[in-house]
């Protein structure tokens, strides 16, 4: 009998040990990509080749438990993987499981999906809530340029979380590389790696989606353009370390795509793979680029949305013509953009951007034309600067924040009376400003 107990406890211990080593395999994540009606993408990180998957079932319930596909991670990818979660239901939220080399593995805090609701022509679109922000920069004494830190307070993401968004938009700058980083895969990897661990953000990619798109810092050197070299290294990391629906468009590359989250549209742009010297004097100038452009006024012609939120990594509507604003670099391409958007009759735009490294909201209500909004936020970690000394003509009064913050907006509301509530937020969650836009101020002529 007591051989038996012996043998008992040592293969519990065995099942223990076996267990804690392949805990030990978790780099980052488990993070949720997007969100669709018949499926979601998982995301999780390891720091050596393991095998990984995920079981998921309908919250609350024990049964039936679902599987994904087991994926091998590999270093030529960072050893980050992309689950797909395709045996959900519209509307439904679930609960999952990472397995590491076939051991499940215990975190302290629930991994919890949603899969997007069917409302069209059965209820009132679904009131929801997400969060927006940009620049966030994580200390790395070794690679940091000498002197004071410049990132700090990562609290700020504990205090997203505690927001209880339904998903969060990456405005760019989301990690920086720095010199040693960028003209390698190795060193691509290793920035996204040390951003993406970062202990206080676990919590925070397991229970909320996200979506991203880059701008400089992310995409390459500072203000760099389509001359960067090694811009095909930070796509396909991009693509390694962040599950969104799709990247590129019309047969072209970078990281541009679309989603719906309820009775909204989201046309998430590539203001960097397309985007030609700002300083040459011969040539076309663009940030954009001409089929990006073309295929953004067809989708937002072709948008039904109440709401169409165009993310993009830099200010739109700011007149202070200043460092990258559009308005500073590309005045000609703005101009066009802003134009085709009155002329086409595309009402309901809101633009949302970060970069500058400060807050404003800016309002542009020409006479007789519909209203569109520009919701800068910036920095989420980064320093933080004074804004444009009043000379943004557009600014809405009492918006600007110059510390760390974020932005939660959430729309509610009947179908026919949606309302977009911004709240801002510093670092240590409080409330710094809020303001509310009616949907049909902005379909007014």
């Amino acid at each position: 009998m007591k051989t038996n107990h012996l043998l008992l406890s040592l293969a519990l211990l065995a099942i223990g040990s076996t267990a804690r080593a392949q805990q030990s395999f978790l780099q980052s994540g488990p993070m949720l990509g997007y969100s669709e009606m018949r499926e979601v993408m998982l995301w999780v990180q390891t720091n050596a080749t393991a095998t990984v998957h995920f079981t998921y079932r309908e919250k609350g319930k024990k049964s039936p438990e679902y599987h994904t596909a087991s994926v091998k991670t590999e270093k030529t990818r960072g050893y980050a993987a992309h689950c797909l979660a395709d045996q959900v239901e519209p509307g439904k939220d679930y609960e999952a499981t990472l397995f590491i080399n076939d051991q499940a593995i215990s975190l302290p805090y629930p991994v919890e999906f949603h899969a997007r609701d069917l409302w069209q022509w059965r209820t009132e679109p679904p009131a929801f809530k997400f969060v927006i922000g940009s620049c966030a920069y994580h200390p790395d004494p070794t690679y940091d340029r000498p002197g004071k830190p410049y990132g700090g307070d990562e609290q700020i993401f504990k205090h997203i979380l505690d927001q209880e968004p339904d998903l969060m938009i990456w405005l760019g700058d989301n990690m920086y590389l720095r010199e040693a980083d960028w003209n390698t895969m190795t060193g691509i990897h290793y920035r996204y790696t040390r951003s993406r661990s970062l202990e206080v953000l676990q919590p925070l990619l397991a229970r909320v989606h996200h979506y991203a798109i880059w701008d400089d810092h992310d995409y390459g050197p500072n203000n760099s353009d389509q001359s960067f070299i090694h811009r095909e290294k930070t796509l396909a990391a991009f693509k390694h370390f962040w599950a969104n629906p799709t990247y590129g468009v019309l047969g072209e590359s970078g990281v541009t795509t679309q989603f719906s989250w309820s009775d909204c549209d989201f046309f998430l742009l590539d203001n960097r793979y397309f985007r030609s010297a700002a300083n040459r004097t011969t040539g076309k100038r663009t940030m954009l680029g001409e089929h990006q452009i073309e295929w953004l006024l067809d989708a937002l012609k072709a948008s039904q949305a109440t709401f169409k939120f165009v993310c993009i990594g830099g200010m739109v509507l700011s007149e202070a013509a200043m460092y990258e604003n559009y308005i500073a670099l590309y005045p000609q391409e703005r101009k066009h953009l802003l134009e085709a958007i009155q002329k086409d009759g595309i009402s309901g735009v809101i633009f949302l951007d970060g970069d500058r490294h400060h807050t404003e909201l800016s309002k542009w209500s020409p006479e007789g034309q519909f209203t569109i909004y520009d919701v800068t936020i910036s920095p989420l970690t980064s320093g933080a600067h004074q804004g444009d000394g009043g000379k943004n003509t557009l600014l809405v009064e009492g918006t600007e924040v110059a510390e760390r913050n974020f932005a939660t907006l959430e729309v509610t509301g009947p179908h026919e009376d949606r309302l977009l509530t911004i709240r801002v937020f510093n670092m240590n969650g409080e409330e710094k400003w809020e303001y509310e836009i009616r949907a049909k101020e902005l379909h007014k002529k």
